[in-house]
């Protein structure tokens, strides 16, 4: 019998764990405990499941201390080496494990088939995204315009607005870049250059996103600026004290932020 540690839907996974009075159990421990009633032994269990022979008895130990009763008895050294074999408890505990890993099993396939939660499972994967740039923006390929060495993507937002990136051909290619795909657009803080609303000047920049200033915040050096792009969609921009000074920005104003199309990054899943 084995109890396999993530049950995975999709892209969505749950991992199982079970507490004792408020201590828990992780599903690596779980696992560990499958292996004890598999190889009876300590040191055979840990090979099985990836873990150190001490770590292996440290958590046979918190096992035992959290569960309040013994749930592996093991016996160290010895002519014939260590030995380790589950309690009744144990043993009844490992079998209903078996059992929950079944049910969680059946629950998630019947998640599978709603087509409502597995959007909402493409959303959880798409919040759950991890980058550098303070700026991670969900949109779809609008057009491709290829050149000899580069190509210009257009992205629309889902604020409604239109992002040009530069990328190189190799990029088009390898991340299948055509019109339909959604990606991720990411944009670097301090790429951005802020502009008032008003303030008629041309530049070799080949977006201008105007927003309402909603948010401020000055530091020693720098200041970050949130603009309100419309339907939820905030970008952020790190300027000089001393150009927020100059443009005189506040919350409840408008501005907009230049961005080269060469300092947007594609992603894609």
């Amino acid at each position: 019998m084995t109890v396999p540690p993530k049950i995975h839907v999709g892209n969505f996974s749950t991992s199982l764990s079970l507490d004792f009075d408020g201590g828990k159990v992780s599903a690596r421990r779980l696992e560990l405990l499958v292996a004890i009633s598999r190889e009876n032994s300590i040191n055979g269990a840990a090979k099985a499941v990836g873990m150190t022979y001490k770590g292996a008895w440290e958590a046979v130990e918190g096992m035992n201390n959290l569960a309040g009763v013994s749930l592996v008895t093991a016996w160290q050294g010895g002519r014939g080496g260590g030995r380790a074999e589950l309690t009744e408890v144990g043993q009844r505990l490992v079998d209903e494990l078996g059992r929950i890993a079944a049910l969680q099993a059946q629950f998630f396939a019947a998640l599978d088939k709603e087509v409502t939660l597995g959007n909402s499972f493409q959303l959880l994967k798409r919040i759950g995204i991890n980058t550098s740039a303070r700026n991670a923006f969900r949109g779809m390929v609008e057009s491709v315009q290829k050149g000899a060495v580069n190509a210009e993507v257009v992205l629309r937002l889902a604020s409604g607005e239109a992002l040009y990136a530069m990328v190189t051909q190799e990029s088009v290619r390898s991340l299948d870049l055509v019109p339909g795909k959604a990606v991720y657009a990411l944009i670097n803080a301090s790429w951005i250059i802020l502009t008032l609303m008003d303030e008629k000047i041309k530049t070799s920049a080949r977006n201008r996103l105007c927003g309402v200033v909603n948010h401020i915040e000055q530091g020693s050096v720098n200041t970050e600026v949130l603009l309100d792009l419309g339907n939820g969609v905030t970008l952020a921009a790190i300027i000089t004290n001393e150009s927020h000074k100059v443009l005189g920005l506040a919350v409840g104003g408008r501005a907009c932020a230049l961005i080269k199309a060469s300092h947007i990054i594609i992603g894609v899943d």
